[in-house]
């Protein structure tokens, strides 16, 4: 097969030692990177919510800013996750993040310094939690991956169906939320762990749990600012 067939053919979380590409890396390597890329992730995160007024991006047409956002990640995620080109993985990874810091920006400016800390202080807790969990059950993460799933379109449909329809929203929802991303961030450690190390593969493996560590962390937040 063509190299530049090749490069887009497995997902991330697909690969195995016969069909990766790229230079095989050692473990503490492959960790340092995936680390290096969620603090890269979080440090943009963190220029956009300081340095852009809430106030510029909720002028923006709600049309908009949705499109735009899905349009970003969409795309962001199928280079991250198709491509086999470290450099092409971290420009969608980079698509990614952009988007996120600014819905992260909306949502941190209606709570007060100390809640958005302690969000944050959870979320670490809960990451490091989980990652432990999902280097030694790796099996019981793999077997509950399509539960996960299944109960992430459930909580969205019933989300839907509150604010459409019965014009209301319940605490029940963001807690379900959060055991599900918990579950992500433990299920998508141990895939990370599973496939060949490689620069790459440590890159799209950072962004699948970036995305995972953000939902948590936002709906943490709305549970402790509701508090």
């Amino acid at each position: 097969m063509p190299k530049k067939l090749k490069r887009w053919k497995h997902d991330v979380f697909a690969r195995t030692e016969e069909n990766s590409t790229g230079r095989h890396i050692e473990a503490r390597t492959y960790n340092l990177i995936m680390g290096l890329t969620l603090f890269w992730g979080f440090f943009v995160n963190w220029i956009i919510v300081v340095n852009i007024p809430h106030e510029t991006i909720a002028a923006i047409h709600p049309l908009t800013f949705f499109a735009g956002y899905l349009v970003s990640v969409v795309v962001g995620v199928w280079m991250f996750n198709r491509s086999s080109n470290a450099a092409i993985s971290f420009i969608g990874y980079n698509l990614v993040i952009v988007p996120f810091g600014f819905i992260l920006n909306l949502l941190i400016h209606r709570y007060n310094p100390g809640i958005v800390l302690d969000a944050i202080r959870i979320t670490g807790l809960a990451t490091f939690g989980m990652m432990v969990l999902g280097s030694f059950f790796p099996a019981l993460f793999q077997r509950i991956a399509r539960t996960l799933g299944l109960a992430l379109l459930l909580v969205i449909a019933v989300r839907l169906i509150e604010i459409v329809i019965f014009h209301t929203e319940y605490g029940i929802i963001d807690w379900a939320v959060v055991l599900i991303f918990c579950g992500y961030v433990g299920y998508d450690w141990g895939r990370a762990n599973r496939i060949p190390k490689t620069i790459d593969n440590a890159i799209g493996s950072a962004a699948a749990l970036y995305i995972d560590i953000v939902n948590l962390f936002a709906r943490i937040l709305r549970i402790r600012g509701r508090r």
